[in-house]
C-alpha cells in the first residue's frame, strides 16, 4: 500500500485531521483491535493524544486545536508503526490501562486486558462477603503484574504473592509494582505456577489468567497477537495444560472457604471435557461471558 507523500501529510493541521487520517489508515490496513480498544476510532484517539501529550480522556476541548510540525510527526510515527508492523498500540506507547489503572507494558508481556480485573474492582462481591477479611492472595502467571496489583488495591488487608515462569515478565511486573507503591505488600516469585512457593503457603484467594489458547487457535491468531510472547498464550492441544495443574494443586494452597478464580477465554467446551466432575460458577463481566470460572476449596477437595 502506498503511503501518502510527506507533502500531503503536511496538510494534517489539527487533532481532528490526525485522528481522521489514522482511522482511514487503520481501516485500509485492516488492523485487528483487541488490546485496549475494539475499533479504529478509539485507537486513533488514544495514539494521537498520547503522541502530543494530551490527557487520554479529554478529546473534545482539543479536537480542533492546531498541532505543531513536531507533534504531527510524533503522531504520524505511531500511526505508521501501528499499520506497518501491526504492533498493538500499548507496545508503541509502553502504557496500558485496565479498570482505570495504568501499567507499563512492552513485548516481554502480553497486553493487560483480563476481564478478571472488573471482578476484582467489585471485590468479588457477593462471593467475598467482607473484602477486609482477605489477607492472602496468590496470582499465578502474573505477567505484567496487573491483576496482582489491582487485587492489592482492592483488598487493602491482603498480602499478595505472584508467580511467573518468565523472568522477563517479572522484570516488567517489578516496574509496575514500584509505580503503584506496593513493594511492601506484593512479592514476586520466579517459577512455574506453585513451584516457587513454600509447600505450606495458603491463601484466601487464588487468581490466574494462564496461557489457555488451544493449539488450533494459536495457528490463526491475528498478527497483533503474534507480537505477544507465545509462552503467555499457548495452552497446549486443548488449552488446558496449565489449568489442569492449577486445579489439581489448588486445594493444598487454599485456606478453608478459599476461592479459585481462573480465566479460560473461549475454551469452556475444552474445560468441561477436561473436568466433567466440576461444576464451577461462571462469572460474567461487561466484556466477557462464560470465560471466567469460580471454584471453592470444598469443590476441589476430594
Amino acid at each position: 500500500m502506498i503511503m501518502p507523500s510527506d507533502g500531503s501529510r503536511e496538510a494534517l493541521c489539527s487533532v481532528r485531521d490526525l485522528i481522521r487520517y489514522a482511522v482511514s489508515r487503520f481501516n485500509a490496513h485492516k488492523l485487528f483491535f483487541g488490546h485496549g480498544s475494539d475499533n479504529a476510532w478509539d485507537e486513533a484517539v488514544y495514539l494521537v493524544l498520547h503522541a502530543i501529550h494530551l490527557p487520554p480522556d479529554q478529546l473534545e476541548p482539543f479536537m480542533d486545536a492546531r498541532v505543531l510540525p513536531s507533534e504531527r510527526e510524533a503522531a504520524l510515527s505511531l500511526i505508521d508503526l501501528r499499520c506497518e508492523q501491526r504492533l498493538p498500540a500499548p507496545y508503541l506507547t509502553h502504557e496500558a490501562w485496565l479498570q482505570g489503572y495504568a501499567f507499563h507494558v512492552d513485548q516481554r508481556v502480553i497486553v493487560p486486558r483480563s476481564p478478571i480485573a472488573e471482578l476484582l474492582m467489585n471485590q468479588l462481591s457477593p462471593w467475598v462477603p467482607d473484602p477486609y477479611e482477605i489477607t492472602g492472595i496468590l496470582d499465578l502467571c502474573t505477567g505484567s503484574g496487573c491483576l496482582a496489583i489491582i487485587a492489592a488495591h482492592q483488598f487493602p488487608e491482603a498480602f499478595v504473592d505472584a508467580t511467573d515462569i518468565s523472568k522477563d515478565a517479572l522484570d516488567v511486573a517489578l516496574i509496575n509494582i514500584d509505580q503503584h507503591g506496593l513493594k511492601d505488600r506484593l512479592n514476586l516469585h520466579h517459577g512455574s505456577l506453585y513451584d516457587p512457593l513454600p509447600l505450606s503457603a495458603q491463601y484466601d484467594l487464588i487468581i490466574s489468567n494462564p496461557p489457555y489458547v488451544n493449539s488450533a487457535s494459536m495457528l490463526v491468531l491475528p498478527p497483533e497477537y503474534r507480537h505477544e510472547p507465545s509462552l503467555a498464550l499457548a495452552g497446549g492441544d486443548d488449552g488446558m495444560d496449565l489449568v489442569r495443574t492449577i486445579i489439581e494443586q489448588a486445594p493444598a494452597h487454599l485456606r478453608d472457604q478459599g476461592l479459585l478464580l481462573i480465566e479460560i477465554g473461549h475454551e469452556r467446551p475444552y474445560f468441561e471435557a477436561a473436568f466433567p466432575e466440576l461444576e464451577p460458577v461462571w462469572l460474567d463481566t461487561a466484556e466477557a461471558s462464560n470465560q471466567i470460572l469460580l471454584l471453592t476449596k470444598e469443590q476441589l477437595t476430594p
